[in-house]
């Protein structure tokens, strides 16, 4: 397949995707592939996107997922990275604080 229909099919996928109200990407597929993501919704049974509970029920193991994902890059398929934060749980944060015992966790608590 030339680039151009490559390029073609993913904004044809994308225009059908927003037709159908479909707002959020699974993280587990290959076009919207998302590591930690994945691995978190293959054992939670589903996935958070903009602070809402989508479940999902994977058949398969993660590796199986990432396999897929790598086989879609290798075809020289495109991956929409989805906004960070987008997985995210209601009220958690992404930041990560302290790495060093206590005393990291003190100096980043500000004391």
């Amino acid at each position: 397949m030339r680039k151009s229909a490559r390029v073609t099919l993913t904004l044809a996928a994308a225009v059908a995707l927003a037709g159908c109200g479909r707002r959020h990407l699974d993280p587990c597929d290959a076009a919207s592939f998302n590591d930690q993501a994945c691995q978190d919704a293959v054992r939670s049974g589903g996935y958070y996107w903009g602070g809402t509970w989508y479940p999902m029920v994977y058949h398969y193991p993660y590796p199986f997922y990432y396999d897929q994902y790598r086989t879609h890059i290798t075809r020289g398929g495109t991956v929409v990275a989805a906004p960070a934060g987008s997985y995210s749980r209601p009220g958690s944060s992404s930041v990560v604080r302290g790495g060093f015992g206590s005393s990291g966790a003190a100096h980043a608590a500000g004391e």
